[in-house]
């Protein structure tokens, strides 16, 4: 069984912002495949399954808010017998520029709280990121950034890297994560920037 992640805050008040966009892509990849979330509070998560090649993969939006991401993420990997390597988990990244999305296997958190829980909680950190980036502020506190809402450009952007990356997630979740970037990269860069 393999695992993709979104991350974010649950509630409507921070569904439009910066840092849920991880919530927002799952909500629209479950849309594409005609599936609904359901509330699984045994494990503090929204969850729905399908299947890709004869295996099936979970979708999960953790309800712990994102500085509490990794809880209900090893509790599903521990109940589920998922292997770090076979989880996918999808953010937004501060020191990439909107419109741009980065491919990467293990590593650190990079200040993102919500993959600070998650490699406190997992084994290990061999969990694949998806970075959506979403920029960072002029200046000052990115606390009020991230939760704020992005703006009509940023958007446009978004909905770009969501056209992209959609296709590509089941070369992602097949461990193909070179090729999928490589494709993702080729499909933005002949996408014209909506204005």
């Amino acid at each position: 069984m393999k695992m993709l992640v979104g991350l974010g805050n649950p509630g409507s008040q921070y569904a439009k912002t910066r840092h849920n966009i991880g919530f927002r892509f799952l909500d629209v990849f479950a849309k594409s495949e005609g599936l609904s979330f359901g509330s699984a509070p045994r494990f503090s998560a929204e969850t729905c399954t399908f299947t890709l090649k004869n295996e099936k993969v979970l979708l999960v939006k953790p309800q712990t808010f994102m500085n509490n991401s990794g809880e209900s993420v090893s509790k599903l990997a521990k109940y589920y017998d998922i292997s770090t390597s076979d989880i996918t988990v999808i953010y937004d990244d501060l020191d990439l520029p909107s419109g741009k999305i980065r491919l990467k296997t293990g590593g650190g958190h990079g200040g993102h709280n919500g993959l600070r829980s998650l490699n406190l909680h997992l084994p290990d950190t061999d969990y694949t990121r998806v970075k959506i980036g979403i920029g960072r502020p002029p200046s000052g506190d990115i606390t009020p950034w991230v939760l704020g809402c992005a703006d009509e450009g940023d958007r446009g952007d978004e909905y770009r890297i969501f056209d992209a990356l959609l296709p590509e997630i089941p070369l992602l979740l097949s461990g193909e994560r070179d090729k999928a970037a490589n494709k993702i990269h080729h499909t933005l860069q002949n996408t014209p920037e909506k204005t």
